[in-house]
């Protein structure tokens, strides 16, 4: 008895659907790694803290540089306009504000900031810290 073999048809790989999802991957990762950046393209020197939590996206940040520079969310801005720009972003926050100061700067201006906030309707404060020690 003869067995007779099929002729095998060539094995092929269609590379399409992996290069969509290496692509989807690529985008995932591009939008994931920017949430973040927005926070830290600020060069404070924060200080340091033994324990941190991590940030929610939807803060407002307000970040104070050394130098007296006021930020919100990355855009400069200054403390008359803080706390009209500010009252729209607490509703979305419940009333929590990001505040980032740097570790040597002017503690009156940290002060300002703050009592601007509270007008603005600020309930709550998180205070940018790095982990550590020095």
């Amino acid at each position: 008895m003869r067995r007779r073999f099929r002729e095998e048809q060539p094995l092929t790989f269609d590379f399409a659907p992996m290069v969509d999802i290496v692509l989807l991957l690529l985008i995932f990762f591009f939008l994931t790694s920017n949430l973040n950046a927005r926070q830290n393209a600020l060069p404070l020197d924060l200080p340091r803290a033994s324990q941190t939590v991590q940030q929610t996206p939807e803060l407002p940040v307000v970040s104070l540089e050394r130098s007296g520079k006021l930020y919100l969310n990355g855009k400069e801005t200054t403390l008359t306009k803080l706390g009209a720009q500010l009252k729209p972003l607490l509703q979305v926050s419940g009333g929590t504000v990001g505040l980032r100061a740097d570790e040597k700067g002017n503690y009156g201006g940290v002060v300002q900031v703050m009592d601007v906030i509270k007008k603005a309707g600020g309930e709550r404060l998180a205070l940018g810290t790095k982990t550590g020690s020095k």
